[in-house]
């Protein structure tokens, strides 16, 4: 009986002994005392003298647990091998992470230029936004006139990571090189698949990841240029800031081109820059020189300016479906909230870095009458995040509607005179 009770001992021991070993390769068995053998009820029992030591075992299971839709990105794993890769390439974006800063703020709007905005717009996206922390950029797509800028400070800032939005870049890119159509399954893992259409709505960073990775970093560049990230979109707006656009791949360390294409590692954009982008698709490739008058007298004497043509028109259906699809079934389903419309088609955006969380939400209303384009960024803690963004866009597109926005002529600007291409009339 004693040899029994030995042997028993002994493989205790070594029990704990492994348990400390796996401790201390999860990096916290420097915090957790070493458990000592005793005897109780004549059996023998392991001890943790440490009282957080429970605490920690169960914080590291908790770390290993599957993360929220959002702890990530705002990229939808529809697969456990798509989500496993995206949680790979995101660990910061854990939903234990600590935000430093707040998602709310006061006076957001003082200091900003307002006299030759539309005075509807501006209303419309300041009520919308609320006492969010964020910024609500409104374009005209026929021309690049800004119609409301809220939070000019945050608007002109040098910009911040474009999260999921950067994957209308990448798909526009592979488009127009003949990498994919809208309904190429691209393998993601395992035995799943996903086209385009999907991969847009649902913000799958696997699917882009692999697109990134056909397209190679020249190309990703080259096109992310030619669609006006890392330049100026603004025509001498005062105190406008430049985003940044790597003009070599991110290290391998960071996730390559591939983290670059699926959620915009290493990038740095703008809400005009965006806006920009979308303006162009909304109009069916013109990129204008984004402007923003300043008083009635510009209003009045106002000409568009014109930056290039991007030969985007043949691809911009492909990509529409998908950026229908998230308003109507994706990421940015939150816009129905308030606006219950089939004509918004939109792109959203989630990541963190720094202690800093991001919400993107780039959009157009397709509507009969005409089109906006609206941005809206958000910064903060845990509330801000891409859907949230969506929700405010569609509060602001309620707003516009209520006020009779979508009507001919509302802006000073027939709406009805939109360069619509052939292959959307």
């Amino acid at each position: 009986m004693g040899s029994v009770k030995v042997r028993a001992c002994v493989l205790r021991l070594a029990y704990f002994l492994g348990l400390a070993i796996l401790l201390e390769a999860s990096g916290i068995a420097a915090s957790v005392t070493p458990p000592t053998l005793t005897r109780h009820n004549n059996k023998t029992r392991a001890v943790t003298e440490n009282p957080h030591a429970k605490r920690r075992m169960r914080t590291l299971a908790k770390s290993r647990a599957p993360r929220s839709h959002h702890a990530v990105t705002s990229a939808t794993a529809t697969h456990p091998a798509t989500a496993a890769s995206a949680h790979t390439a995101t660990r910061r974006h854990h939903y234990y992470e600590r935000f430093y800063t707040s998602s709310f703020a006061s006076d957001i709007v003082e200091g900003d230029q307002t006299r030759g905005e539309d005075p509807i717009v501006r209303q419309a996206a300041i009520d919308a936004l609320g006492n969010m922390n964020g910024t609500v950029v409104a374009i005209e797509p026929t021309s690049g006139r800004v119609l409301a800028m809220v939070n000019q400070r945050l608007a002109l800032s040098s910009g911040a990571q474009p999260c999921s939005t950067i994957k209308l870049s990448v798909a526009l890119a592979a488009l127009s090189e003949g990498v994919i159509d809208a309904q190429t399954q691209v393998a993601l893992g395992g035995r799943s698949r996903m086209n385009l259409t999907m991969a847009l709505a649902k913000s799958n960073n696997a699917y882009f990841e692999a697109v990134g990775r056909k397209l190679g970093f020249e190309k990703v560049q080259y096109y992310a240029h030619q669609f006006g990230l890392g330049e100026l979109a603004g025509y001498h707006i005062p105190g406008e800031q430049l985003g940044t656009y790597p003009e070599e791949e991110i290290s391998e360390k960071l996730g390559g081109v591939s983290k670059m294409c699926s959620f915009g590692e290493g990038i740095s954009m703008t809400p005009l820059q965006l806006g920009a982008l979308v303006t162009a698709i909304s109009n069916g490739g013109t990129l204008y020189y984004l402007q923003h008058p300043t008083t009635p007298e510009e209003v009045a004497n106002f000409q568009p300016r014109v930056k290039r043509h991007l030969d985007i028109e043949p691809v911009i259906p492909e990509l529409s479906d998908g950026m229908a699809g998230a308003v109507a079934y994706g990421t940015a389903r939150s816009v129905r909230l308030n606006f219950n419309e089939e004509s918004i088609l939109g792109k959203t955006g989630t990541c963190s870095h720094a202690g800093t969380r991001f919400g993107w939400f780039a959009s157009y209303a397709n509507t009969d009458i005409g089109r906006i384009v609206t941005v809206v960024f958000l910064q903060g803690g845990r509330p801000t995040f891409g859907p949230k963004a969506a929700e405010i866009a569609g509060r602001m597109y309620r707003n516009l509607y209520d006020h009779n926005f979508f009507v001919a002529g509302a802006t000073g600007t027939d709406l009805r005179k939109v360069n619509t291409p052939a292959s959307q009339q």
